[in-house]
């Protein structure tokens, strides 16, 4: 149900943001990334709620390393990846900083609320962000 739920969601949110001309580019690394990303949050959600938090850290730590490394080094392996500089140059520290972040709030051994609402802004922000730079362009 999670699958068909996400894939509808994408398809869906997708052609809605298309019609609407916000660029491809923020359609998949906002839309996209949200819809395909939900079958992680109802199971990291469902995990926290039953006091099984590692559970959670571990999903949302695996899913951006396999995304990363396995499923980027398939598709480029399948056919070369075009990138224009200026999207590695404003994504990448973004990325690290982002990964520094969690470090530094994980330093204490918990995330707390607090810690949780960093992120939750940051990435609200950063959607906004990448939704506006796309509308300059």
């Amino acid at each position: 149900m999670l699958v068909i739920g996400a894939e509808d969601l994408v398809r869906g949110s997708s052609s809605a943001a298309l019609r609407l001309g916000i660029t491809p580019l923020v359609v998949g690394l906002t839309i996209v990334a949200f819809g395909t990303g939900s079958p992680e949050f109802a199971v990291s959600i469902g995990s926290a709620l039953n006091g099984n938090s590692g559970l959670a850290l571990g999903n949302v730590i695996g899913s951006n390393i396999s995304n990363i490394a396995l499923i980027l080094g398939i598709a480029a392996v399948i056919k070369p990846l075009n990138v224009r500089a200026e999207i590695v140059h404003r994504e990448t520290p973004i990325m690290v900083i982002v990964t520094a972040l969690l470090w530094l709030l994980l330093y204490d051994g918990e995330l707390s609320r607090v810690d949780g609402a960093i992120l939750t802004i940051g990435a609200v922000a950063y959607t906004f962000l990448t939704y506006y730079l796309s509308k300059q362009k």
